[in-house]
């Protein structure tokens, strides 16, 4: 559990209280990386702002958005991000098995959603020096330029949160424990 705060929009600065607000009235609950985000009201603006314009901004379907979320959570084995992943990428209508498939490590069976896991997860691993052969995989998916560089907004929204989860390793919230993961699940597990 973490021994840092869990900020809710009664108890952050002032600069954070707008954003954990939203939050909570589109969850239900202000997501433990937020309300950890909080601590800096910098961190917890830039990561609204930026997943704003992702959001609604981005060419991603919500179920595509998911993907490259709970596929950027699972590389960087944020367990707390992948447990509220999940539930969102359900919630959003990613396959089931799509999900699981992400949850173990593994390439999806969807040809789409499998490109972008991999692509997601390769920027990751490779810090953005992906070979050419990658980003050609990618768009003959049927994703465009535009994607492969949205595709670093959704890593680098993904950085603030999984961080944050990594560092305070927060419990999980109510809705989320039912998705609840360790490093090195797989199905069996």
């Amino acid at each position: 559990m973490t021994s840092h705060q869990l900020h809710t929009a009664a108890t952050a600065a002032e600069a954070a209280k707008e954003p954990l607000r939203v939050l909570e009235g589109v969850f239900g609950f202000v997501p433990a990386a937020a309300g950890l985000m909080a601590n800096s009201p910098a961190l917890l603006n830039t990561f609204f702002a930026a997943f704003g314009h992702f959001r609604g901004g981005g060419t991603f379907g919500p179920d595509e958005r998911q993907v490259l979320l709970l596929s950027n959570a699972v590389a960087n084995r944020s367990e707390w991000a992948v447990a509220f992943h999940t539930l969102e990428a359900l919630r959003d209508g990613v396959e089931p098995a799509v999900v699981e498939a992400i949850r173990r490590g593994e390439v999806p069976a969807d040809r789409r959603m499998a490109a972008l896991s991999a692509f997601t997860r390769s920027l990751i691993g490779k810090q953005g020096h992906v070979e050419d052969a990658e980003v050609v995989a990618f768009k003959a998916a049927g994703f465009t330029e535009e994607q492969v560089f949205e595709v670093i907004t959704g890593v680098a929204i993904s950085a603030m949160t999984n961080y944050a989860a990594n560092l305070a390793q927060p419990p999980l919230e109510a809705a989320v424990l039912p998705h609840a993961w360790k490093t090195g699940y797989s199905a069996g597990a």
